[in-house]
This record gives C-alpha cells, sequence and structure tokens, in this order.
C-alpha cells in the first residue's frame, strides 16, 4: 500500500494542478496514473460536474474508456426548464442519467458506494462496465454546501473502476475516499472558471466579456475605438407582439440565431439584445476591414433571415424582416452607470447615427441603410448603391444613405 508521503505527494500535484489550470481531463488522466503508481489499480474513470450554459447541462471527463472517444464529452439537458419539453435526445441522456448510480445516491444521501458484478441489474452502466473486463468499482458524489451550489452544479461525480479480482480493496477504497474530494475541488475551481467566462460572453459579448474578465470594472473607464457600428430591428415586431404573444419569444430567438450567428462569423461583436434589436460593432483591422466585415455579414444575414422565413411560413409561424443601419466612427467603449448596476457598451454619436438610419429603413422602403461615411471607405463603394438625401432626427443635416448593390454576395 502506498505509504503516507506518497498520498500527500498525490494531494499537492492536485492541488498545484487545480492552481495552475490544468484541463479537466489531462487532470483526471494524471491523477488516474498517479493513482496505479501508488498502488490503486484504477482501470477505467468518470468525472462529470453540471455547469451554467444555455446548450450544454454539463462536462464530463473520462479515463481508460476507448482510445476513440473523446476525453471530454458536453452532455445535454437532464431536467427540463420551467415551461420546456426535452428533445428525443435529452429524454435519453435524462433516461440514463434516472438510471446512474448517482441519480440513486441522491435518492439515499450516500457519498461513497461500492460497485460489484450485482449492480447490473440496478444500474445498466454497469453492463457495460463488466463487458469491458471491470471486477469492481466506486461511485463517489463530493456534494456542495448550500452556499455553493450555483444552477444544477451542487456536485462532482465520479465512477473508478477496476480489473483488479474482486474490485477494489477496504484499503484502496479508503485512499480513493481521502483523495477524490481534492480532485472534486479542483475540477469544480475549473469549472467555476470557465462558467464565468461563458456566462461574460453569452450576456455581454465576447470581446466585451474579455475586458471585463482582464480587469476592466471600474465606471467611467472607456477606450476611444474606430468601429463600424451595426444596429438592425425586426420589420413589424409590434404587430406580431400585439396579435400573437404567444410567439414572440420563438421568434425573436428563431431571428437572433441567424443575425447574430452571421455577425460572429465575420469577427463582429454583438453588444446588447434590446428587444427586436441587436447592437454590434466591428473592430477587426482598419477601417476599411472593419466595414467589408460589417457589409458581409448583412448580405448573409440577408441572406439566412429569406431561408429561415422560408422554414417558419411552411409551419405556419409568423415570419419578418430585419431592418438594419450601418455607419462607421469613433465610439466611447467601457462601463457605463451606476455604482451598483454597470453595462459595458458604446455609447457617442455614431452609435445614435446608426439607430437613426436603421429607423429610416421603414420610411424609405430599404432592408439595409447605409451612411455616407461608411460608404465613403475605401472599397465600399463598389458594394452599395445610393438611395438620397435624407433628414435624420438628431442629426445637424441632411445625408446621402446607401444600400447594398442588388444580388451583392459577401466578399472573399
Amino acid at each position: 500500500m502506498p505509504a503516507e508521503n506518497d498520498i500527500a505527494a498525490l494531494t499537492a500535484w492536485l492541488t498545484q494542478s487545480g492552481l495552475d489550470g490544468v484541463a479537466e481531463d489531462a487532470l483526471v488522466a494524471g491523477f488516474c496514473e498517479r493513482c496505479i503508481a501508488v498502488g490503486v489499480p484504477v482501470s477505467r474513470a468518470l468525472v462529470l460536474i453540471d455547469t451554467l450554459h444555455p446548450v450544454y447541462e454539463g462536462r464530463l471527463f473520462r479515463w481508460g474508456q476507448d482510445p476513440s472517444q473523446p476525453g471530454m464529452v458536453e452532455y445535454g439537458r437532464t431536467v427540463a426548464p420551467a415551461g420546456a419539453v426535452l428533445g428525443a435526445e435529452e429524454e435519453k441522456s435524462a433516461a440514463s442519467w434516472r438510471a446512474s448510480p448517482f441519480f440513486h445516491m441522491l435518492q439515499t444521501g450516500e457519498t461513497v458506494m461500492r460497485l460489484t458484478e450485482a449492480h447490473t441489474a440496478w444500474f445498466p452502466v454497469m453492463q457495460d462496465h463488466i463487458a469491458a473486463g471491470m471486477k469492481g468499482g466506486l461511485a463517489v458524489v463530493n456534494r456542495f454546501a448550500a452556499d455553493g451550489v450555483i444552477g444544477e452544479m451542487d456536485a462532482v461525480y465520479s465512477t473508478w473502476m477496476t480489473r483488479q479480482p474482486g474490485g477494489f480493496s477496504e484499503a484502496q477504497v479508503a485512499i480513493l475516499a481521502r483523495l477524490v474530494p481534492t480532485l472534486a475541488l479542483a475540477v469544480k475551481t475549473l469549472a467555476l472558471t470557465r462558467m464565468t467566462g461563458t456566462l461574460m460572453e453569452t450576456y455581454l459579448g465576447r470581446d466585451a466579456a474579455r475586458r471585463v474578465l482582464s480587469g476592466r470594472i471600474m465606471r467611467g473607464i472607456a477606450d476611444r475605438i474606430d468601429a463600424a457600428v451595426w444596429f438592425s430591428d425586426l420589420r413589424g415586431f409590434t404587430r406580431v407582439t400585439d396579435s400573437t404573444p404567444e410567439h414572440v419569444i420563438p421568434l425573436l430567438n428563431d431571428y437572433a440565431d441567424v443575425i447574430v450567428s452571421a455577425i460572429h462569423a465575420q469577427g463582429g461583436d454583438v453588444l446588447k439584445l434590446i428587444g427586436d434589436g441587436i447592437l454590434a460593432i466591428f473592430t477587426t483591422g482598419d477601417r476599411a476591414r472593419c466595414c467589408s466585415c460589417a457589409i458581409d455579414a448583412a448580405t448573409i444575414a440577408r441572406r439566412e433571415v429569406v431561408a429561415l422565413n422560408a422554414r417558419r411560413y411552411s409551419l405556419g409561424l409568423p415570419v419578418t424582416d430585419m431592418y438594419l443601419g450601418l455607419h462607421v466612427g469613433e465610439v466611447l467603449y467601457g462601463n457605463i452607470g451606476s455604482m451598483e448596476r454597470l453595462d459595458f457598451t458604446v455609447v457617442g454619436p455614431a452609435v445614435n447615427e446608426a439607430s437613426r438610419i436603421a429607423t429610416m429603413c421603414r420610411s424609405v422602403e430599404q432592408p439595409v441603410l447605409v451612411s455616407l461615411a461608411f460608404a465613403a471607405v475605401e472599397g465600399m463603394r463598389v458594394r452599395l448603391v445610393s438611395v438620397g438625401r435624407f433628414a435624420l432626427r438628431g442629426v445637424e443635416r441632411p445625408q446621402e444613405l446607401f444600400t447594398l448593390v442588388p444580388g451583392g454576395i459577401p466578399a472573399g
């Protein structure tokens, strides 16, 4: 059996690896290899933890499985959110979860449970383990205190299997029960770090999230940046809201999916979803590159909205279109708000002008309008056509506006 200093060394390695931010699958693999080295014959391991993510419920990390399988897998919902229904694949995952040792342990309150061949009748997953030559194992649930629970992230779950005849000895079980909590703490720390980044990107946008996480959190601190500004909204949204309110959220989600994806695909950052409106900026490279990316995103978004409308129309669902204003100029980019509630966004005349231009789409009867400053950028005029001069509310002088050349395609 391992000496006390071997166990202390393994614990120290786990602690340092967690502090270093070693990836969870590498952490699990390193832990298993070190367990074997000190006399605990782990042959297969599975560690999972829930998280807060708009798509996935959590992540699982495995070691000792078929090498063709990835060491990390993101899994879908096993519990439907209030008012939602699980899809076929999610329901399959949910059924598998309900038939797992972990679900059983949550009902009984156990934290450590020996797994043997006798459990094949209880837990279908044991049939796979036995078929792979496992002789027994251990399931462990490391629960968090109430104050440490975030959403569904309430524990780290793990199974440890061995090919050793008779399974793990009592002494080996005791060692695993002693070491696994430290591994669980390291996994939780890494999960919290990743979750913070995911939530920041989901609610603030990718670039704003990076800036906030880098420490740009003081009120009144803002950068002057040159950006192509995108302001779009949906045609007839108020009508949909008034006539078929039950369709509002699915409609917003469908159109946001295609529009935001087009913006992200061209390197843009979505800063705000304001009802049916979207505020985004393009800051990639020089001004010509920013404007080109914005035009590409607009062209792709228009194309995807047409395809989405065809799908929704075939299902008898309400359809709409996108109005878009594009402008370019200097904006202030940073924290704005009160001491208790900050917003990381852009402000300035260029943002206001983009909003006014988007509003003009209705009266000009054009889905996309572009400012004179935007059209004057090198390489833009060949992709745009003038629609005349117009007075914009809050803008001192009338200005010439442009729209996309009919049938235009993304450059490059």
